[in-house]
Parts: structure tokens; C-alpha cells; sequence
């Protein structure tokens, strides 16, 4: 997370840095210009001269330092700010006491401007309040006295640093907030996906294994009950718990083709035909009518349509009965994949769906329809009491997802 955080904030902040590296740079050469053109109001101009050999090296070589706010240290925002200031307190030394009662302007100028604004821009309003009241009280010693030119450019410099400051500090806050939004989606997605793992496997098997200790019954229904009861707080524990994103979890595969953290492989490989995928599910209860020509995905994309049609066919399977028949009708169109999944039992009655969900069972939500999100498609789902139920699985030839990565 730190790194992440380093990142985010330098996306934010750098524009910043860039814009005060130039307005340093041009600032310097603006002063120098100054003491140039008007060497007659100088006293003494071997110290102004001094001084601006000082300013236009240490402009130079530090430009490094205001590159970012890891490169901007301490000890170079001290020796900067200890650079402007006694640029305006020697200006009582180098120009003339006409100049300065006449308000011309220090040796640094504006240039001291830019060592506020990097006091705001690495630590914020509070370090940018800290450096302009500095950057004032030198000025009013300078002058002598309060004047109204005086105190219009302090306050002008003092409310633009804090204002710059505060920006900064809120566009931090927000690229946190940002970072943690996306963490929270990339938890909630894993959670999605080991939640249809669970359900296609272990959820399966410990309700099997409950209906079966039920019918057999002595020791094996108090084991059916055990699982039962198992099966419940697991299906609690999926449907609201958070499952955090791992993070430098390896990716082993296992004999399905999934990684060991549910996702499906990385890497696309050559494409698959989806008939031959969903060609296992045949079965004297299971029709399948396909195209001609092979229907080619990526394995990743293939391996989740495959799956999400099995949990199709599985729902058939516990909620239509035994006796219950099912159909498969892959259509390769020109933009997509369209598989649809048909039964003739006995329909799933108005908002069982709903109440399936909020009791923890995600067959629907998550192994058909949030297998199909995940990939850029969509399922719909059809129901009529009475006249079987139909599940329709769209998936683009070009997923979403895999679009993003180009």
C-alpha cells in the first residue's frame, strides 16, 4: 500500500513540481534582469552582485530538489527560505535609501515566492502559513515601517501559498480515498469469485451430503444435519463477509484451469473451442446444439461461459426435478457469443430469486450472472411458473476487460 499511495501521489503533485521548478528558474533570471538594468540604484553593488551569483548557482543545482515531494527535503526548504530572507534583508545594504522608501522591490523579488510555495506544496497550508509569515516579517523589517504596498504584497503571497497548501492537502485526501475505493472493488470482486467456487463446489457438496444423511438416516443423519448446519454459516460467511485481495499470492494452477486465488489463468494462450467445453454436459437429460464451425474464445473467457452454463444446468438439476430436460443452443454471431440454457420445469416462482440471494444462495447471482459481468457480458434469466426457465449468456468476441488491457 505504500507504494500505491507513492505513486497516486506523485500522479497528483508532480504537475505542481514541475510548474515551481520553471517559475524558480524564470524568477531568478527575472531578478538578475532587475539588478541589471538599474545598477544605479545600488549603493553598494558588489554585494548585490554576490548575492545574485549565490541565487542564480543554488537555483541551478537544486532543481533536482524540487523535482517531487520525496526529493524535497527539510534541511532544502531551511536553506531556501534562509535564502530569500536574507535576500530582503540585505536589500537595505545594497539599494538606495530612496529605493526602498519608494517601495521598489528586494533583491530576490518574486523569486521569493517560489520558497513559500514549495513549503506549501510538500507539507501544506500549515508549512505554507509558517514560511510566508517569515517571508513577511523580513519584508516589514526591511521597509522600516508598515506601508500599504508592503503589506499588499505579504498578504497577497501569504493567502496564495496557504490557498496552494490547502488544494494539495485535499487532493491528497481524495487520491487516498480513491486508493481505497479501489481496493474495496478488487476485495469485492475476489470475494465474487471465491464465492462462486464455493458455491459450485463446497456448497454442492455439503447439501448433498445433508439430503442424503437425511434419507439414509441413523449416524449418517446426524452427520447430514453437521453439514447442514456447516452449510449455512458458510453461506453466510460468503454472501456478507469481505475477503481480502491477496497480495503476492502465487498463481498455481489446479487440474481446472483455475489459479489457487479462483481466478482463471493469466495468460490467454491459444483460443478454445467452446463446443468442446460445453460437449461434457451431454447427457440423455442434456441436448446441445451447436454451430458448424468451431466457436474460438480465449481459455479464460471459454472456462468461465463453460462454468457459468454448468451452474445453469446444475440449478436445473436440484430445482426442476429428476425428470427434467434441458437444452444448450450456442450461437456464434458476428459481435458475440450467445448461449442459452432452456429447461421445461416447472418455472421459478416471482421473487425466489431475490429471496435466494438474501438467504446466501448465489448460484444465479454469482456463478452465472457475476461470472458473465466479470467478462464484459450479461445473463438474463427467464422464468414462467409453469413453462421452464431460460438463461440466456451473452459474451462480446472482444471482452471487456482484455479491450482495457489494449
Amino acid at each position: 500500500m505504500p507504494e500505491q499511495d507513492r505513486v497516486i501521489r506523485m500522479s497528483v503533485e508532480q504537475p505542481l513540481w514541475r510548474a515551481l521548478a520553471g517559475y524558480r528558474v524564470l524568477t531568478m533570471l527575472y531578478a538578475i534582469g532587475l539588478f541589471a538594468t538599474a545598477t544605479e540604484d545600488y549603493p553598494h553593488p558588489w554585494t548585490a552582485a554576490g548575492y545574485f551569483a549565490v541565487l542564480f548557482v543554488w537555483t541551478l543545482a537544486t532543481l533536482p530538489r524540487v523535482a517531487n515531494a520525496a526529493a524535497c527535503a527539510r534541511w532544502f526548504l531551511a536553506a531556501d527560505l534562509g535564502l530569500a530572507v536574507a535576500g530582503i534583508l540585505l536589500t537595505r545594504y545594497a539599494y538606495s535609501h530612496e529605493h526602498i522608501v519608494a517601495g521598489g522591490p528586494t533583491l530576490p523579488s518574486i523569486w521569493t515566492a517560489g520558497s513559500v510555495l514549495a513549503f506549501a506544496v510538500k507539507g501544506g497550508w500549515r508549512w505554507a502559513a509558517f514560511a510566508s509569515t517569515a517571508v513577511a516579517l523580513a519584508n516589514l523589517v526591511e521597509r522600516g515601517a508598515p506601508a500599504r504596498d508592503t503589506l499588499h504584497n505579504v498578504l497577497l503571497v501569504w493567502v496564495a501559498s496557504i490557498a496552494i497548501g490547502y488544494v494539495v492537502e485535499v487532493a491528497r485526501a481524495s487520491e487516498r480515498t480513491l486508493a481505497r475505493a479501489l481496493e474495496i472493488q478488487a476485495a469485492t470482486r475476489e470475494r465474487e469469485r471465491l464465492a462462486r467456487d464455493i458455491h459450485d463446489g463446497v456448497l454442492q457438496v455439503l447439501a448433498m451430503v445433508q439430503r442424503r444423511g437425511a434419507v439414509i438416516g441413523g449416524e449418517a443423519a446426524e452427520l447430514g444435519r453437521m453439514a447442514g448446519e456447516q452449510e449455512a454459516a458458510l453461506r453466510t460467511l460468503v454472501s456478507g463477509a469481505m475477503v481480502p485481495v491477496p497480495r503476492g499470492a502465487g498463481a498455481v494452477a489446479d487440474p481446472s484451469g483455475r489459479t489457487a486465488s479462483g481466478r482463471p489463468p493469466a495468460d490467454d494462450g491459444e483460443p478454445v473451442d467452446l463446443r468442446a467445453l460445453l460437449a461434457r454436459h451431454v447427457t440423455t437429460d442434456v441436448s446441445l446444439a451447436e454451430p458448424g464451425a468451431p466457436v474460438l474464445l480465449a481459455p479464460p473467457a471459454a472456462a468461465e461461459l463453460a462454468a457459468a452454463v454448468a451452474a445453469a444446468l446444475d440449478n436445473v438439476r436440484r430445482h426442476a426435478g429428476t425428470g427434467a430436460r434441458s437444452w444448450i443452443l450456442v450461437e456464434d454471431e458476428p459481435g458475440e457469443i450467445v448461449v442459452t440454457v432452456r429447461d421445461d420445469g416447472p418455472g421459478i416462482p416471482d421473487g425466489r430469486l431475490a429471496q435466494a440471494e438474501g438467504e446466501g444462495r448465489l448460484g444465479v447471482a454469482l456463478s452465472i450472472r457475476g461470472r458473465l459481468r466479470d467478462l464484459g457480458g450479461s445473463a438474463e434469466l427467464v422464468s414462467v411458473p409453469g413453462q421452464g426457465t431460460e438463461v440466456e449468456l451473452k459474451l462480446p468476441k472482444a471482452p471487456r476487460g482484455k479491450a482495457e488491457r489494449r
